[in-house]
C-alpha cells in the first residue's frame, strides 16, 4: 500500500468515525422529538460534511456553559416572590373557574409564579400610542425603569424612549435597560448606547455575539432574548409583542407596517416580570438586584387575575408548547390565535385540529406577507389538514400581523413575545402574561375582530388548487422544521 492509500483509508476511516460520533450524539442528546432526531440522521447521511457541521453549529440549545452555569447560579440564589411581605394579598384574590383552573397550573410549573389577582389592564391602541404610554410612565417613573427589548431601533419611536430615559436618569431614577446582542445590534453599535450609558443609564446587551468566527465555540448564535419586558417602579408592566422601534420598521420596510399589540398592567403582576427581568440582568452582568424582589408589595384593590409565564432554552423543556396546547384544550366555545409564524410540532397541530373537531370556533389568523420565506411555506404546508379538521384560516393582508395572541372563550387572554413556531419552543427566551378577565379579553377580541376585517379567508377550495410545484416547495421547506 502506497502513502498515499494510506493516509487516504485513514482519512475515510476517521470520517466514518466521525460520523458514528455525531449521530451517537444525536440520538443520545436529550429532550429531542424522534422527528428531529431521524432528521439530524438523514441530514449528516446524505451530506456528509455539511451535515455534521451543521448539527454541530445548529443541533443542540446550548448558550454555552459558562452562560448557563451563571443563569443556573442567579436563578439558584433568586428569592421566591411568594416569600416578599404582603404577597400573600394577590394571591388571595386571584379568581379562577374551576374549568380553567388548569391552565394556570401548567404557568405556574414553568417559573413557579402563582396567578395574582388585584391587576388593572389595558390594550393599548397602536404601535405608536404604545411608545407614547411607555415613554409617559419613564416621565413619570419615581424609582426605578426596566426595560428589555429584542429589538431596539435608533428611528423616531427607538430615539423617543432614549430620550425619556436619559431625563429619568437626571432625575436621579435608576434605569437598567438591555438589548438583544444580535436583534438591537445597530442601536448597541450606534452612539445613542454609549450617550444613554454616559447620561447614567445602566445598559447591557443580552447574549451578545462576540467574535462571529468564535462565537460558535460559547454557544448557538440564534439562542436570542426574544422578551419585552417593561418594569416601572415595579407596580406598572408592560407586555405583547411590540418591540422599540417605528411601524415602518425600516430594516424590513417592504413588509411594514409591523401590526402589533401591547397591554399596560398596574398590580401585584408587575413583580413577576420584575423576577424575569433581574435574572437576565444578574446573568449578564456583575450587579446584584434581588433585593428588589423582597420588598413588601403595596397593597392592590380588587383586579383582574394574572400570571406572568417566561420559557427560553434554559428553562423547563417543552413548557411554550405545553402551555399552547393547553390553551388549546381548554377552549369550550371558541379559540382565536393570531401569529405570524406558524411551525408546530406535531403534538399542537394536532392540538388545534382537535379544537375544531370537538366543534370549538376555532380561528387561525396569519400574515399574508411573511418576512420569512421559508416560515411562510412551512406554515401552509399545514393548512390543508387544518382545513379538513374545521380551522378557519384568515391571512391579514395590511402589514405585517405581528401579534402574538390566544383568546379562549371570551374569558382568557395569553399575550406576548411567544410564536407558534419551533424558535419560540427551543430557541428564544420569551416572556407573557396569562390572564382571566372577561373586558380586558373582550378588548383583545376586538382587536382580533379588526384584523379579521383586514384579512382574506383561505379556502379548502383555494388550497387544492394550488400548483404541485408550490405543494412540493411548502412540504419541503416543512420538512426541515425538526432540523431547524
Amino acid at each position: 500500500m502506497t502513502g498515499y492509500s494510506f493516509f487516504s483509508s485513514l482519512g475515510a476511516l476517521l470520517l466514518f468515525l466521525a460520523h458514528l460520533a455525531v449521530i451517537a450524539r444525536v440520538i443520545l442528546r436529550p429532550h429531542r422529538e424522534p422527528a428531529s432526531r431521524i432528521a439530524w440522521i438523514v441530514m449528516i447521511l446524505v451530506l456528509p460534511g455539511v451535515g455534521m457541521i451543521s448539527y454541530l453549529l445548529l443541533g443542540e440549545t446550548n448558550i454555552g456553559r459558562r452562560r448557563a452555569r451563571r443563569l443556573q447560579g442567579v436563578l439558584a440564589g433568586m428569592p421566591r416572590i411568594g416569600d416578599a411581605p404582603g404577597s400573600d394579598v394577590p394571591a388571595r384574590q386571584a379568581h379562577i373557574p374551576e374549568s380553567y383552573a388548569h391552565v394556570f397550573l401548567v404557568g405556574r410549573s414553568v417559573n413557579g409564579f402563582d396567578p395574582v389577582g388585584g391587576n388593572r389592564g389595558r390594550l393599548l391602541a397602536d404601535s405608536n400610542a404604545s411608545i407614547e404610554s411607555l415613554v409617559a410612565d419613564i416621565d413619570a417613573a419615581k424609582d426605578h425603569v426596566h426595560l428589555l427589548f429584542y429589538i431596539w431601533l435608533p428611528d423616531n419611536n427607538g430615539l423617543k424612549v432614549v430620550e425619556a430615559l436619559q431625563r429619568a436618569a437626571a432625575r436621579k431614577v435608576t434605569c437598567r435597560v438591555m438589548a438583544d446582542g444580535l436583534g438591537s445590534r445597530i442601536m448597541i453599535d450606534s452612539e445613542h448606547w454609549p450617550t444613554m450609558h454616559a447620561a447614567g443609564v445602566n445598559v447591557a446587551s443580552a447574549l451578545p455575539v462576540g467574535h462571529l468566527l468564535l462565537r460558535p465555540l460559547h454557544g448557538r448564535i440564534d439562542l436570542r432574548n426574544h422578551r419585552k419586558i417593561v418594569v416601572i417602579d415595579d407596580w406598572i408592566t408592560y407586555c405583547g409583542s411590540q418591540n422599540c422601534a417605528d411601524p415602518e420598521f425600516r430594516i424590513k420596510a417592504k413588509y411594514a407596517p409591523w401590526v402589533d399589540a401591547l397591554m399596560r398592567f398596574e398590580g401585584p403582576i408587575a413583580r413577576q416580570n420584575q423576577y424575569l427581568f433581574a435574572s437576565d440582568w444578574m446573568a449578564q452582568g456583575n450587579e446584584d438586584i434581588r433585593e428588589l424582589l423582597r420588598r413588601p408589595l403595596p397593597p392592590a384593590e380588587p383586579g383582574l387575575t394574572a400570571q406572568v409565564i417566561g420559557t427560553g432554552p434554559t428553562v423547563r423543556n417543552s413548557a411554550m408548547p405545553e402551555v399552547f396546547e393547553t390553551l388549546m384544550y381548554a377552549a369550550r366555545r371558541e379559540l382565536c390565535i393570531t401569529t405570524p409564524y406558524y411551525v408546530p410540532d406535531e403534538a399542537m397541530q394536532t392540538a388545534l385540529c382537535a379544537s375544531a373537531y370537538r366543534g370549538v370556533a376555532t380561528t387561525l389568523i396569519l400574515p399574508a406577507r411573511n418576512d420569512s420565506l421559508f416560515v411562510q411555506a412551512a406554515s401552509r404546508s399545514y393548512y390543508a389538514d387544518l382545513l379538513a379538521a374545521g380551522v378557519r384560516i384568515f391571512e391579514y393582508e395590511d402589514g405585517l400581523l405581528h401579534t402574538k395572541s390566544v383568546t379562549l372563550d371570551g374569558a382568557i387572554t395569553l399575550i406576548g413575545s411567544a410564536n407558534l413556531d419551533r424558535r419560540s419552543f427551543d430557541l428564544n427566551y420569551e416572556n407573557n402574561i396569562l390572564f382571566y378577565d372577561s373586558a380586558l379579553t373582550a378588548a383583545m377580541r376586538r382587536r382580533q375582530e379588526e384584523y379579521l376585517a383586514q384579512s382574506h379567508e383561505v379556502t379548502a377550495e383555494m388550497v387544492a388548487r394550488w400548483p404541485i410545484t408550490r405543494r412540493l416547495w411548502d412540504n419541503a421547506v416543512a420538512m426541515l422544521g425538526p432540523v431547524l
